[in-house]
């Protein structure tokens, strides 16, 4: 066994007195620290740049670390020599020990708690990976290198940040004094290439029918809401039903952090704004709705609605701007209901409930409702239509639902999504749109 495998099997086994595996995995850090710095030296003095490095200078970089690795430590072998080399390019040009987490397709979500605890989701269950970190500063350098390339800052007077990064993937990071076990970020990958309405089939996250009917429901301009928890894929649903957008139309896409990924020609992408150093200069998403407004639409798209935004954006779907989509943070259709509410009141605006309500109802056609199951899996289990009023309630009716059975041998869930029967109202005017209804989406 060579010696970095010793050190990569020996240093998390670690309890009481300093074993001779700890020291060797001190003098392996101190190896990578001593090169790393010599190296950052020595491109300093040869005025090299490392932005948008590729191809021979690429090349040319690892030959510098090669040639330091080899004046620090001659006796290391080929291997260990291409693993550490690997490991200092990824810390100097990448993201350091998260690049074999990004490059696993099967990961979709990656938590640093600190520099010694990293965990991953694989496959919709959590596992502790054997990832780590040297130190705090190790973490933060990661940090700061993934903000500072899209203009944000993170520090003690600005401890949260929002960012992401250069494939799409959302990233989150949370530094001390608020994170009590040192720097922590939070990472959401994204597909290489974005999921599709047959993927999702496939996944089991909905039905054949049920695609058919959202997808008629889009192209009818229809205005949709995607609600769910954290984490039951609001996001890559949005992308997919974005995508049945006729190409012919101008879309505009508001987010905190960019991550919806759309195939149209037309499409203006918003991104909100954090305050800088002096606390000014910040455009927040509900800025970016009501700007939208005046550059001509046909659609919005908002990432989220958290809070006063969805008074605008409710009064964009009121005000020509049909098919519209956004996602928002609920337990269910219902819930969203009031939840809408609440954004509504948190804008400022001093309006009676009634008059909120007949906003929502009026603006709001279709609520698409996701989970995330226990198995991990992630299903949409409520499409369900935005009637009207009956006095003072919203009235709502299920088109689609989706009946869990149980679970089978393998510990996944067992279920079918269902119709109702019920036809929604606005079926005349997608047939008057000239969008084709069939009426088997309706039965089972």
């Amino acid at each position: 066994m060579s010696l970095l495998d010793r050190l990569e099997k020996q240093k998390f086994s670690v309890t009481g007195e300093k074993s001779a595996e700890i020291t060797l995995y001190d003098e392996y850090s101190d190896l990578k620290e001593q090169v790393h710095k010599d190296f950052i030296e020595t491109v300093n003095q040869q005025d090299i740049s490392l932005f948008g490095v590729k191809g021979e200078q690429e090349e040319e970089l690892l030959k510098i670390m090669d040639s330091l690795i080899e004046a620090k430590a001659p006796k290391v072998s080929r291997t260990e020599r291409s693993k550490l080399l690997k490991e200092i390019y990824n810390d100097v040009m990448g993201l350091g020990p998260l690049e074999v987490l990004l490059n696993d397709d099967d990961i979709t979500e990656i938590m640093v708690n600190g520099p010694s605890q990293v965990y991953v989701e694989r496959k919709g269950k959590l596992e502790l990976s054997n990832v780590v970190f040297k130190d705090n500063t190790h973490v933060m350098n990661i940090i700061n290198r993934i903000v500072s390339t899209v203009g944000r800052r993170i520090d003690e007077s600005s401890p949260m940040v929002d960012a992401r990064l250069k494939d799409g993937s959302r990233f989150n990071a949370v530094i001390p004094p608020l994170s009590l076990v040192g720097p922590s970020m939070t990472i959401r990958k994204f597909s290489r290439s974005p999921f599709t309405a047959s993927d999702l089939v496939k996944f089991g996250s909905l039905s054949p029918k049920m695609v058919a009917f959202l997808e008629a429901c889009v192209k009818g301009r229809m205005n949709i809401i995607v609600s769910g928890g954290t984490g039951s894929g609001k996001t890559t649903l949005l992308n997919v039903l974005s995508s049945s957008i006729p190409n012919n139309e101008r879309i505009v896409t508001i987010e905190d952090a960019a991550e919806i990924q759309l195939a149209q020609e037309h499409v203006v992408t918003l991104e909100s704004r954090p305050p800088n150093l002096e606390g000014s200069g910040q455009i927040t998403i509900r800025d970016l709705v009501r700007n939208s407004l005046r550059m001509r639409p046909d659609r919005i798209i908002v990432g989220e609605v958290r809070a006063g935004e969805a008074i605008d954006m409710l009064q964009a779907m009121n005000t020509g701007h049909d098919g519209s989509l956004t996602t928002a943070h609920a337990n269910s259709p219902r819930e969203l209901m009031s939840r809408l509410e609440t954004m509504v009141l948190m804008s400022g605006m001093d309006l009676p409930v009634r008059a909120i309500r007949e906003q929502i109802h009026s603006a709001i056609d279709i609520v698409v409702h996701q989970s995330r199951m226990k198995d991990g899996s992630r299903k949409v289990i409520n499409i369900t239509e935005v009637v009207g009023m009956e006095g003072d309630t919203i009235t709502l009716q299920d088109i689609y639902t989706y009946k869990v059975e149980g679970i089978d041998s393998n510990g996944r869930m067992k279920g079918n999504f269902t119709s109702t029967g019920i036809r929604p109202n606005f079926l005349e005017k997608l047939t008057s749109s000239g969008i084709i209804v069939r009426d088997d989406w309706f039965v089972n």
